[in-house]
């Protein structure tokens, strides 16, 4: 069975956006706060584990989140894929030019 994973958007006071992810197959689960997608990304893997990789991914966000965060996100996403297929592709250089050291 796959794990449910809710992720939001959301933006502190000072108008820095977060992610917050909630283990939706778990009663009571405490949201896990992301600052960033690679932190992100590690907190999907590791909550994953427990259902063998198999994730499925619900995203929202709240209504004070602005379009200009949510690309900003959606960006930060996209390359992070990106850099994760570089890697995995042994691919001497990033999609942005710099060079790909896990390769060597």
């Amino acid at each position: 069975m796959a794990g449910i994973f809710e992720s939001v958007i959301r933006t502190s006071p000072l108008g820095r956006w977060y992610i917050e992810v909630t283990d939706t197959m778990k009663e009571n689960a405490e949201p896990e706060i992301c600052l960033d997608v690679y932190e992100y990304a590690d907190k999907i893997e590791e909550l994953g584990k427990e259902y063998g990789g198999a994730v499925e991914v619900i995203w929202s966000s709240d209504d004070n989140v602005t379009p200009e965060q949510i690309n900003e996100v959606r960006m930060q996403m996209n390359a992070y894929e990106a850099e994760q297929e570089a890697q995995k592709d042994g691919e001497a250089h990033m999609p942005d030019g710099t060079p790909n050291f896990s390769s060597e």
